[in-house]
């Protein structure tokens, strides 16, 4: 049997969160993976896998400037294989922003990006004050409060799409060797 690789990039969780649903989701479907975050596979052979999926979070509008390095690093690799990406971000949570031709974040990656992936998703992330330190909090709050999202830190809000996760895992197996 072969293996997908989920590769995550994730700050508070969400996205390694999104990974694991993916990984459980494929298992029932008979798929083996191997979840890893990003500095675990900066070694990665992506030929020992039958596709990499790569997630990534945004944070203050970026996504981790490492995940720009393990494409340049590993780029004719990813290229060898079915592959995918996926960007977990809090502007996802409104239905207008959340596909990859949508989403502000998926179209500036995929300009910036040298590696154009095979299969594209874009998820609504975690709002998570209870986990934020004041400078956050307060950030995180005021551009809530711009874009018109939930700014009482007394709440956790989880905006992810778990059917849309599910169908994602579930099209990435069905366009598996």
């Amino acid at each position: 049997m072969s293996i997908i690789a989920l590769i995550y990039s994730t700050h508070d969780g969400q996205t390694l969160k999104i990974c694991q649903r993916m990984a459980q989701r494929m298992a029932q479907g008979g798929q083996e993976t191997k979840l890893m975050s990003l500095a675990e596979a900066d070694a990665i052979n992506c030929s020992d896998y039958s596709q990499v999926i790569i997630g990534a979070s945004i944070r203050y509008g970026h996504l981790n400037k490492a995940l720009y390095q393990f494409i340049n690093k590993h780029q004719a690799q990813l290229e060898q294989v079915k592959n995918g990406f996926f960007c977990v971000n809090l502007t996802a949570r409104k239905p207008e922003k959340n596909t990859p031709q949508t989403n502000a974040y998926m179209k500036k990656f995929m300009s910036l990006s040298p590696w154009q992936p095979h299969s594209l998703a874009v998820f609504a992330g975690a709002l998570l004050y209870s986990r934020y330190g004041f400078f956050d909090k307060f950030m995180i709050r005021l551009i809530m409060k711009i874009t018109g999202g939930e700014t009482d830190t007394s709440k956790d809000i989880e905006y992810t799409d778990w059917q849309k996760v599910d169908e994602f895992a579930d099209s990435l197996l069905e366009n598996h060797d």
